[in-house]
């Protein structure tokens, strides 16, 4: 062990390259340090796996000065170029996949498997982006009159600011920065208090990468100091955010004064539809993909599970025989599946929802054995679960299969649709008469149809109604960073 490794904390010391473990923030290509800094907690064992500097108002504001100096020249540069260098951080990731994973893992607490799939779904997106930057497009209208020409151009946002969730620390900035930086725009990006480490290691890959001065910086700290510089700002002109819907609407509104361009991923309570002629084991483990993907801590996992009346008995049983035998533990640990709830807060959450479901007539049908020290909260199935309950209205959060029995179609869709939100939806049916019906009517931005898994860079990501504004990924991912330009040349004749 050198001397780098021994200053790490325990849970990084297998770091090949300890460099990649930054504890400040970035601005302008300076690593930078605050009079106040934030101690970031590995969830695994409650102990200080490091601190970063808690930013001002003031050093937020040189970090988008230091941002709008290089927009200037980046947008500039050669389209060419600059896919040429967010290619060359795509690499990185993946050269250093292995590191950012444990980064990820120390810092948030899923399984050291599901964080490395978390490094490459990100760097998906990086990929993405950067073939999508030669095909930028503009067109030509024909003009109304013979002396003049019209041009659609498009032009790069300007500078973006990016803040970002604790529960894909690495994937969510990939998803963001990738499109921004490919468009020729240059980001502040706030990563949340609670996992600020796997941002400032991608930082460091840019830099790395050759990506310019001040096109990536990294403000860490509290939000409301620094939210508060990024939405007065008249210089930046977008904002993009993932989080819960009330913090959402705040920075709608704090953005309104200076009409920013918003994107905006926001809290979801996604049904999952069981009907009876589906097939039982393709639909359990569409569940088990999409209720414990990060122990439950996803906008799109599986909040509401309908199971039609005459398979609701057999499904329950499957579901928890496969609930039963998860494995519960630090996310280091070979073989786990559920790693820490990310703080207490969390869990209280969590024991509410399942306590109230409790009292009002549902049933633990099924429940995984967690340790006995830890932020842990134990995956559990819940039967007879109506829609008065808390589970039914708001989202979890963590690891709680509800399931809810339903008789026919029509009331299916009724119940999947009586909320709020629409991020994501998912149905089991072998009918594919049913499958166009019912993935027409419901009411999300995201529809699976024998799938746990939507997510993926070739598609558009995002809600409807409360879940948000905007799509991530595909061809719309990179048109949130654009602006159309319509340009008039006359006297040409």
């Amino acid at each position: 062990m050198n001397n780098q490794t021994s200053l790490l904390p325990l849970a990084l010391r297998g770091l090949k390259d300890p460099s990649l473990f930054r504890q400040a923030a970035l601005i302008d290509r300076n690593w930078t340090d605050a009079a106040v800094s934030v101690d970031v907690i590995d969830p695994a064992s409650r102990s200080v796996l490091g601190t970063v500097p808690d930013l001002s108002a003031e050093q937020t504001q040189d970090a988008i000065n230091a941002a709008e100096r290089a927009f200037a020249l980046w947008r500039k540069r050669p389209v060419s170029e600059r896919a040429a260098l967010v290619m060359r951080w795509h690499d990185l990731m993946m050269e250093n996949a292995d590191d950012l994973a444990l980064i990820l893992t120390a810092e948030q607490g899923k399984p050291l498997a599901e964080a490395r799939g978390e490094i490459g779904y990100g760097a998906s997106f990086v990929k993405w982006f950067a073939e999508e930057a030669s095909r930028i497009e503009g067109h030509v209208i024909p003009a109304p009159a013979g002396d003049r020409q019209i041009v659609v151009m498009k032009d790069p946002v300007g500078v973006c600011a990016i803040v970002t969730p604790w529960n894909f620390p690495n994937a969510m900035i990939a998803r963001k920065v990738a499109p921004a930086l490919a468009a020729g725009c240059s980001v502040v990006i706030k990563p949340s208090e609670l996992t600020p480490f796997s941002a400032l290691a991608l930082a460091d890959l840019a830099l790395r990468a050759g990506i310019p001065n001040g096109v990536i910086n990294v403000v860490t700290g509290m939000p409301t100091q620094i939210g508060g510089a990024l939405t007065a700002s008249p210089v930046v002109r977008k904002l993009s955010f993932t989080g819960s819907t009330r913090v959402g609407s705040l920075l709608m509104a704090q953005c309104a004064p200076t009409v920013k361009r918003l994107s905006l991923e926001l809290g979801g309570n996604a049904p999952f539809i069981v009907f009876e002629d589906a097939d039982l084991d393709a639909a359990v483990v569409g569940v088990m993909a999409s209720k414990f993907r990060n122990g439950g801590q996803t906008c799109v996992c599986a909040n509401r599970i309908f199971v039609q009346a005459g398979i609701y008995d057999e499904f329950a049983a499957k579901l928890s025989a496969a609930v039963t035998a998860l494995k519960v533990g630090p996310g280091l640990q070979e073989g786990v599946a559920i790693g820490p709830m990310i703080n207490d807060a969390a869990i209280a959450k969590i024991k509410q929802h399942v306590d109230d479901a409790q009292s009002k007539g549902a049933k633990i049908v099924a429940q995984a054995p967690i340790p006995t020290s830890g932020q842990y909260a134990a995956p559990v199935v819940l039967t007879g679960v109506t829609p008065e309950m808390i589970v039914a209205q708001e989202e979890t959060f963590g690891p709680v299969a509800p399931l809810f029995r339903f008789e026919t179609e029509d009331e299916a869709i009724t119940l999947a649709n009586a909320t709020p939100f629409g991020l994501a939806a998912y149905f089991y049916t072998e009918s594919h008469r049913r499958a166009w019906r019912v993935g027409q009517m419901l009411e999300a931005g995201l529809v699976g149809l024998n799938t746990g898994n939507m997510a993926m860079a070739a598609a558009p990501f995002g809600g409807v109604k409360q879940s948000g504004l905007g799509r991530e990924g595909a061809r719309a991912g990179i048109e949130e960073y654009l602006e159309i330009k319509a340009f008039h040349m006359a006297g040409l004749d």
